[in-house]
């Protein structure tokens, strides 16, 4: 019976299940298989109350599968955890497909006590290695923000599945260790274990975060060979690698390929892409024929605007958008898109403006809007309110190192000395570790990272080499060091040795010595922190000396260095 009530659910889904359930009242049926799957269909239904009572008053002896069906139906809520513990005391131990059930509810509440106390349970029962448990806790411990135990967990599992190996690439993805995420996924494909489509998203998220070129393409090339380049969520995370690795061609071509198929994600990562490269206008265009499209903008594709107007510093085009947003489109503008305005006002100059934006809006600045605000202080040299933003930002964050290094930076530039060592004294009390600058390439798939004065490379002879024949050039060119980025009273000629060495121009003397790119390709550099504004015009000079495109991603936007000019028209 419960095989042919399933076959006939499965014909006509939209069958009510009231009228098998009361066919089965009315004709006497017993049999237990049957009301289990009568409590699955039910709670597919959203029917929560009718399997509950399927439950009760029709299976006076439940089993594993009845106390799943049961426990399953109420996934997400603190009533599987009941019937879990009911379960228990009736001397039924779990399965697997109970666990993986249990794991998803501890995940999505969260609970990471039961959780642990859930895991301790599978391994007395010898399913924790098992793939579809494993794979439901490495879900867990993820969405759980521990990475490091989800990783315990896969290490433990005896035969990786696609399942498997999914779950832990989102799982370190979506805990920002991409480099992580993108080595499971080569030992994946090492082990010859297929792909889904969720392995793919997830190392293309990873890819993205990294801005790692080669990465991307290398992902998708194998959605192409495997066929989910087709599908819209692959396509999606192409469009969004593409273009947070800077190649907004290529985005743009994958883009336009799906264009009658894509969603409004989709049109959002491409505005995205652009937005970070300060080009307001086809961000504007792309918007108005994501609506010619019959598509609604959402909060996010406001976002890519103001991230736009942001990086092209149009204040009032962005006070215009944020405005439009309210009145236009009846959306509330969320803190990102206030701190978008905040920073275009800031750039701009506009410091009291940007500052009382801040103070006024309806939100309760955090640490981004404060930092925005520093780092205009000190584009601007604005000392006095470059301390009373750093102060913001430090009672937020006391061990927020970026707080601290502004501030200094700011007022090294203003010859205020005293006061430099007044804000490292206060690092030093509280421990504040400085985080360094690392700047990284990527060359034949492999990602290169640098330190400033790194001479850990197994090429730093001829990096330093080639780094000091630069330099040479650049000065001959007319280039001069931006002595202000250098925090420290010391002589001349240790200033000029420290700013040569920084990460960024490491990575590219690297880039040229190893011929990262081929000739007349872009050299392309990802740096954690702001790209300093000595480096910056450093790379005007390189760029005519290389005679070839340099890109520099740094953490707030693109930089596209050519024939001694910047995309970003200096204002960063």
């Amino acid at each position: 019976m419960s095989e042919l009530y399933t076959a006939t659910a499965a014909v006509t889904p939209c069958r009510d299940h009231r009228l098998v359930h009361a066919q089965a009242i009315t004709t006497g049926i017993t049999d237990r298989s049957f009301y289990n799957s009568l409590i699955t269909f039910y709670s597919k239904s959203n029917l929560l109350s009718e399997a509950l009572r399927v439950f009760h008053h029709h299976i006076p002896s439940p089993n594993v599968v009845s106390w799943t069906a049961l426990i399953s139906a109420c996934a997400g809520t603190p009533l599987a955890f009941l019937h879990f513990i009911s379960m228990l005391r009736h001397s039924t131990l779990p399965n697997q497909r109970t666990f993986a059930s249990l794991f998803k509810t501890c995940a999505s509440l969260p609970s990471l006590s039961f959780g642990i106390q859930l895991h301790s349970l599978s391994l007395k029962l010898s399913l924790s290695a098992q793939p579809f448990v494993g794979s439901a806790l490495v879900n867990f411990y993820s969405k759980c923000r521990l990475p490091l135990e989800a990783y315990k967990v896969f290490d433990e599992i005896t035969q990786r599945d696609e399942v498997c190996f999914a779950a832990m690439i989102v799982g370190l993805a979506g805990n920002s260790r991409p480099v992580d995420a993108l080595s499971v996924f080569g030992a994946m494909k090492a082990c010859n274990v297929g792909s889904t489509l969720y392995s793919m998203s997830g190392a293309l998220r990873a890819a993205s975060e990294l801005a790692a070129l080669e990465q991307c393409r290398i992902i998708h090339g194998h959605a192409v060979s495997t066929g989910f380049d087709s599908n819209v969520i692959v396509a999606t995370g192409l469009v969004d690698g593409y273009g947070k690795a800077g190649l907004v061609s290529d985005a743009r071509r994958i883009f336009d390929e799906l264009l009658p198929r894509l969603n409004a994600v989709g049109w959002n990562a491409m505005m995205s892409g652009y937005a970070q490269q300060g080009d307001h206008r086809t961000v504007v265009e792309l918007f108005n024929l994501m609506e010619a499209q019959g598509l609604v903008p959402d909060e996010y594709s406001f976002l890519a605007i103001l991230t736009s107007m942001y990086n092209a510093c149009l204040v009032n085009e962005a006070n215009w958008w944020l405005t439009r947003m309210k009145v236009d489109y009846g959306l509330e503008p969320g803190l990102e898109h206030y701190t978008c305005l905040v920073g275009a006002l800031g750039r701009a100059g506009q410091l009291d403006d940007a500052e009382r934006i801040a103070m006024t809006m309806p939100f309760e600045p955090d640490a981004a809007v404060w930092r925005v605000l520093l780092s205009c202080c000190a584009m601007h040299g604005a000392a006095d309110m470059a301390w009373a933003m750093g102060r913001h930002l430090m009672e937020l964050d006391q061990q927020d190192d970026s707080a601290y290094v502004i501030v200094a930076n700011v007022l090294a530039t203003n010859g205020r000395w005293d006061e430099v060592a007044e804000v490292r004294k206060l690092m030093k009390d509280r421990m504040v570790k400085k985080e360094g600058g690392r700047s990284w390439i990527e060359v034949r798939g492999k990602v290169h990272v640098f330190l400033a004065g790194d001479r850990r490379h197994e090429r730093s002879h001829e990096i330093y080499t080639k780094l000091e024949q630069l330099m040479e050039k650049i000065e001959e060119l007319g280039y001069s060091p931006v002595w202000q980025e250098m925090s420290h009273e010391v002589e001349e000629s240790v200033k000029k040795e420290t700013l040569w060495y920084h990460s960024e121009k490491l990575a590219v003397a690297f880039g040229l010595v190893s011929d990262a790119a081929p000739p007349g390709k872009a050299l392309r550099i990802v740096k954690n922190l702001r790209i300093c504004k000595d480096c910056h015009e450093a790379f005007k000079y390189i760029s005519c000396v290389v005679e070839r495109e340099i890109i520099v991603r740094d953490v707030n936007r693109y930089h596209r260095f050519l024939i001694g000019t910047c995309t970003c028209g200096d204002c960063w």
